[in-house]
């Protein structure tokens, strides 16, 4: 098993329960460890044999910048199923912060 490391990601998004958090955008920080077996890419030399880290950034940047999550535990789940299930990771272990 290995882990690919995704740390300090940071993505603006409107999260919160109150009037001003709806409102504006507030940057996260996002750190993920997705585990995954990245034997077949240290031997083939290809991206397709693992996930492509980029395409997690960029799939996260797009989605957040279309949705609301009142708390962050929910928008944490929703990250961890986009890896499982969209992305083929075994487990994913996700940290979020909300800066300032």
């Amino acid at each position: 098993m290995d882990i690919i490391f995704i740390d300090d990601l940071r993505i603006s998004t409107l999260i919160g329960i109150y009037p001003r958090e709806k409102a504006l955008p507030q940057t996260l920080e996002i750190s993920l460890q997705i585990g995954t077996s990245t034997a077949n890419a240290g031997t083939s030399d290809r991206i397709g044999d693992t996930i492509d880290y980029a395409k997690v950034v960029e799939r996260l940047r797009g989605d957040l910048a279309s949705q609301h999550f009142n708390l962050l535990e929910k928008l944490a789940e929703y990250v961890a199923s986009l890896l499982l299930n969209d992305f083929g990771a075994i487990w994913v272990r996700v940290s979020i912060s909300k800066l300032g």
